[in-house]
């Protein structure tokens, strides 16, 4: 990297590199949007030109809008999302606090025991989570999702956040015992404010996934009153899969919402992963 920047010719082609390949990537998203405020005759005459005052229509948002309850979906995606990283930071920076600052019996086992879940994909016990969900009547409730996606994001948060814990300096956790802090505001006054960075880095990784999941909310909580923004959209999408206007417009509705997010935390996401590159 500091050969990169030393070299003007690297630097550009890295740069150049980068640039190319975000274009790549947002290009399929630039035609999403772009066709959503189109006529239907537009859409296949000119799909790559942007609106323009003969081709701009509002017409797939007016059928996305009465014929769906996206407002709902997204409240409910809203939700979930929220609650699940909220207990996924907690409980996993808290994890990572103890395991990383105390010493017991096991320690290291437990570790990698946390570590197996980022192997193990979560969806190999949909039948056993089912069934704990119909049992404990939990079935077409957004705790169902909550519930899931927290267990699902631990693992991964554990072990991120155990490495940035471990460089928390302890004079500073010793110097708040000695003025009377309990372990608990040691935790949180003292440890949490500087691992902040990480914990954005935990949110953006788990954010995309839980607020794009398709399987779990098909399988926990398919009801209407309870289902998210990315089954909504796919229910809509099979039944007006003919309706272009219709589909690229639900379409955007999902899309937005995660790149409105990610552009909040990136500049969070870079700093914890460039901070745990130095450690």
């Amino acid at each position: 990297m500091n050969k990169a920047r030393s070299n003007p010719i690297n630097a550009t082609l890295m740069h150049g590199a980068l640039i190319l390949y975000t274009l790549i990537a947002l290009f399929p998203v630039f035609v999403i949007l772009i066709n959503s405020f189109k006529t239907r005759k537009a859409i296949f005459r000119e799909p790559l030109a942007l609106p323009s005052s003969e081709s701009f229509s509002l017409v797939g948002y007016e059928t996305v809008l009465k014929q769906g309850d996206f407002f709902l979906y997204f409240q409910n995606s809203f939700i979930v999302t929220v609650a699940s990283l909220f207990f996924v930071l907690l409980f996993g920076a808290m994890a990572a606090f103890a395991l990383s600052e105390y010493k017991f019996k096991g320690n290291t086992l437990m570790g990698l025991y946390l570590a197996l879940g980022i192997m193990i994909p979560i969806r190999i016990g949909t039948v056993a989570i089912l069934e704990m969900m119909v049992a404990t009547g939990l079935v077409n409730t957004l705790w169902a999702l909550i519930l899931v996606y927290t267990a699902q994001g631990l693992p991964l948060a554990v072990f991120i956040l155990s490495e940035f814990m471990r460089n928390v300096s302890d004079d500073l956790k010793n110097a708040g015992r000695i003025d009377g802090l309990s372990e608990y505001a040691i935790f949180f006054k003292l440890a949490l404010p500087l691992v902040r960075p990480a914990m954005a880095t935990v949110a953006v990784f788990n954010m995309i996934p839980i607020w794009n999941d398709l399987w779990f909310p098909l399988i926990l909580a398919p009801a209407e009153e309870v289902k998210t923004l990315t089954l909504g959209s796919q229910v809509f999408i099979g039944q007006f899969v003919t309706n272009w206007n219709a589909v690229l417009s639900a379409l955007s509705m999902a899309i937005i919402p995660v790149l409105f997010l990610y552009v909040i935390f990136s500049r969070q996401l870079i700093r914890g992963i460039t901070s745990g590159a130095v450690k």
